[in-house]
């Protein structure tokens, strides 16, 4: 194992023993705050929250910001301590996304941000894995609208060393069924909202996968219900039924067609409620950085089938890709691992991009 690697390993591990489950973000940002003051001047370490960007929006190069949250999703019950065994760490965030966050603070530490050809920031925040609204991404941008002359981002999501464009919106949805109780014995006498589902949940099941192709990278349109809660006693009918639908759709599209999607599957079987509006990620193929980016490091490119906050930053208008050195199968698995040669990697694939990209 190189050097290099073992460096980022430990890195890594360190960051994984400073738990940041969404919602407590602390002690993982103060971390990265003291670091920031060791490699930033002063007056390049904004914090807002547990949220943060290091370097400067006021240059007079392209910027290309480094992008990542802090926080993880919640233990696992059997997750282990941190660790490293082989050629793998292990521990809760590791490749979603702690190991691309040691790669953005070797990077920042390394390389000589005032003569590259381009402006390096890092923008690191809270609340990632919440719902949208609950972001410390929007704050961000909200608090210092100078990040919207950013001219290329790359998000540090684990994408197994590919770089994935675009990303798929995510609607959360509640649809509600409404019945009448009744004893179980005389079912007559009621009406099951449970079974008034049927019909939809029939059609969900024959319900093929959408292709939609966004230039030269294939997109797919999903509905899926992921969670289900009704009756309340196991003798009673039950007047009442909910499920949560979640619909990823594909770029291009807007949250407003993605809801009428949803109503026209639903129809009038059941009331529907709008809980989480995520939109879709713009296709920056188009983009003289990403182009560089692809011909500088020779990466393959490949859509994104999930969200992440590259839709965020094309809502303010600032194109972004994900690139990270995690692996997509291990987020949010119990004893997540990321493979160590793949930290490396990454590494060498940014520093050649931001030492040349012009």
């Amino acid at each position: 194992m190189s050097d290099l690697a073992t460096r980022l390993a430990q890195s890594t591990l360190a960051l994984c023993r400073i738990a940041s489950p969404i919602g407590e973000e602390r002690a993982l940002a103060d971390h990265v705050e003291r670091w920031a003051h060791t490699h930033f001047p002063q007056r390049e370490v904004f914090r807002l929250g547990h949220s943060l960007v290091l370097g400067s929006l006021q240059d007079s190069r392209p910027t290309v910001a480094l992008v990542g949250h802090l926080d993880t999703v919640p233990a696992h019950p059997n997750d282990r301590e941190p660790r490293i065994e082989g050629e793998r760490v292990f521990g809760l965030g590791s490749s979603d996304m702690k190991g691309g966050l040691a790669v953005m603070m070797a990077l920042a530490e390394d390389l000589p941000r005032a003569e590259l050809p381009v402006n390096l920031v890092v923008v690191l925040y809270e609340r990632e894995e919440g719902p949208y609204l609950e972001s410390g991404l929007g704050p961000l941008f909200d608090t210092r609208p100078e990040l919207k002359r950013v001219k290329f981002g790359i998000a540090m999501e684990p994408t197994d060393g590919v770089v994935q464009v675009g990303c798929v919106g995510s609607l959360h949805v509640t649809l509600r069924f409404k019945g009448r109780s009744a004893h179980s014995a005389r079912p007559w006498q009621g009406e099951n909202a449970i079974h008034k589902a049927g019909p939809l949940l029939a059609k969900l099941l024959s319900l093929p996968r959408r292709e939609v192709m966004y230039g030269e990278f294939a997109f797919y349109e999903v509905m899926n219900i992921t969670k289900a809660s009704g009756g309340r006693a196991r003798n009673v009918i039950p007047e009442a039924f909910e499920l949560n639908l979640n619909y990823r759709f594909a770029p291009g599209k807007t949250v407003v067609q993605a809801q009428e999607d949803v109503r026209e599957l639903v129809g009038d079987v059941a009331e529907v409620e709008f809980t989480d509006l995520a939109p879709s990620g713009r296709v920056c193929a188009d983009n003289p950085l990403f182009q560089q980016l692809m011909k500088l490091t020779g990466l393959p490119a490949a859509s994104k089938q999930a969200w992440t906050d590259v839709a965020r930053f094309s809502e303010f208008g600032v194109d972004a890709v994900n690139f990270g050195p995690g692996e997509t199968a291990q987020a949010h698995q119990a004893n997540e691992s990321a493979p160590i040669p793949s930290l490396a990697v990454a590494y060498e694939k940014l520093a050649t991009f931001l030492k040349q990209a012009r």
